[in-house]
């Protein structure tokens, strides 16, 4: 079990935490909305300046329009990137869980101007050759009438495939490590997408300038992936020397690794947040996977507890001690400091969603409750630890145990929550466990009259 960290109070007055924390998100959000928008209209005047904006015939309105969607999407591909760069000051100022959000309709906006861009440039050059489409296109990917086309539709599909692996309904049937690895081809289609558009982009093969403020754009693309992607968490590797020390059974099919390494206080890591996690043997090397941490960190240790819901997680308690680890982070702000605006605190967790509110409730002080949803008994992870916490502290906990079918359907309904914490539209509320259950529970929270500003979610699911 990892050592108990020192108490420490809430060093501001929530009001003070409340102003400064959400200014903080808010100018950084701005910032970040600026800076893309400028680029985008730097992008569109380059393109006008080139003498671009000449619609005449049908043909050639469309195929403008094509091309101007096309350029969009391609600096879009380059912003989705840089979004999960884990780029660490861009995180703790916006949090990992906005980021996310941004990078999903991000990605959505992407692919929606790359069809537009292939339907208007197709159906244009179509009306200007006076071809059938059929034809058009073949003429274009057959013969070298139109340089990059090839290297153009790879990549496109690559990106279709990206985007076919995101929608819930095929993730939930695909391994992680498929995922994870069909992802890895959004970097090949964007690197495809350069020989179609600087070398031989009509638009940028006669205007330098346009051109390269494009290379610009790819080579500080480049260097935040080489910086962040790979250096950052090289450099976290050899600074901190990771490894797995113990491996212990918390509960059936549940696992807790006890975590060592040099200098961990570096890592400024909080209660409540998580890290990307790369065990460096033979049969995990190739894939990182988000877990919390489940208790607080204290410098000199990291534990994280891992339920076995998938192939990767069911085979957790296999690593063996002494197994290097790699670890980006600390990512998320599900955390006292940057969410806590009461002095009550109600924490609710829906199965191994237990692991970052066992770490945050290890160190809050004040009226704190804590609201643990299982199945059975044999599902309540750190159940002695919670109550040990409770006995030393003054931690109040419910463990509500049921089905979810037949009669433990009401369980945690808005009248049962309003039973169980009759004043929880005074408190914060720490929400946390798998999205169904967050959304239905985050309602009844709402309909108890808990309002949606001071309830903090974080949700286990793939992002």
């Amino acid at each position: 079990m990892a050592s108990m960290a020192e108490v420490v109070p809430l060093p501001r007055p929530a009001q003070f935490l409340r102003t400064s924390s959400t200014l903080r998100r808010q100018l950084a959000a701005a910032a970040v909305y600026a800076i893309v928008a400028v680029n985008a209209g730097v992008l569109v005047w380059l393109w006008i300046r080139g003498g671009n904006l000449h619609p005449g015939s049908t043909g050639e309105l469309l195929t403008g329009v094509g091309r101007i969607t096309g350029l969009l999407a391609a600096y879009l591909a380059l912003v989705e990137v840089v979004l999960l760069a884990r780029l660490p000051a861009l995180e703790r100022a916006v949090g990992f869980d906005r980021l996310s959000v941004w990078h999903r309709w991000n990605g959505h906006l992407c692919i929606d101007l790359v069809m537009a861009h292939v339907v208007l440039t197709v159906w244009g050059y179509a009306l200007m050759d006076r071809l059938p489409i059929g034809k058009e296109i073949s003429t274009m990917l057959g013969g070298g009438v139109y340089p990059g086309m090839i290297t153009a539709t790879v990549g496109t599909a690559m990106l279709l495939g990206v985007v076919g692996t995101s929608l819930v309904i095929v993730r939930r049937r695909l391994r992680y490590e498929s995922w994870y690895a069909v992802h890895l081809l959004a970097y090949a289609g964007i690197a495809l997408s350069w020989f179609h558009e600087i070398p031989t982009g009509n638009e940028l093969v006669l205007d330098r300038a346009a051109a390269d403020y494009w290379r610009g754009l790819y080579a500080a693309t480049i260097a935040v992936l080489v910086v962040f992607r790979l250096g950052l968490p090289l450099v976290h590797l050899l600074r901190h020397r990771l490894q797995v020390a113990q491996v212990t059974e918390e509960a059936p099919g549940a696992v807790s690794l006890h975590i060592v390494g040099r200098h961990l206080d570096r890592l400024r890591a909080e209660p409540g947040q998580f890290f990307l996690w790369r065990f460096l043997d033979r049969r995990r090397v190739w894939s990182a996977h988000p877990f919390s941490l489940s208790a607080a960190p204290d410098g000199r240790s990291l534990r994280i507890t891992v339920k076995d819901l998938g192939d990767h997680s069911g085979r957790i308690g296999s690593v063996r001690p002494g197994t290097r680890v790699l670890a980006e982070g600390p990512f998320g702000v599900f955390t006292e400091s940057a969410r806590r605006r009461r002095g009550k605190v109600l924490l609710i967790a829906g199965g191994i969603g237990i692991t970052p509110i066992r770490s945050l409730v290890e160190r809050m002080r004040g009226d704190v409750v804590v609201v643990y949803r299982a199945l059975t008994e044999g599902d309540l992870v750190f159940k002695g630890e919670l109550d040990e916490l409770a006995a030393r502290t003054g931690l109040v906990v419910h463990y509500v145990v049921g089905d979810h079918r037949g009669e433990g359907a009401e369980l945690l309904s808005s009248e049962h929550l309003r039973a169980l914490v009759p004043d929880a539209p005074e408190r914060d509320v720490f929400l946390c466990g798998p999205p169904a259950m967050t959304d239905v529970i985050g309602r009844n929270l709402r309909t108890a009259g808990v309002p949606r500003r001071h309830v903090h979610v974080e949700r286990f699911a793939l992002t």
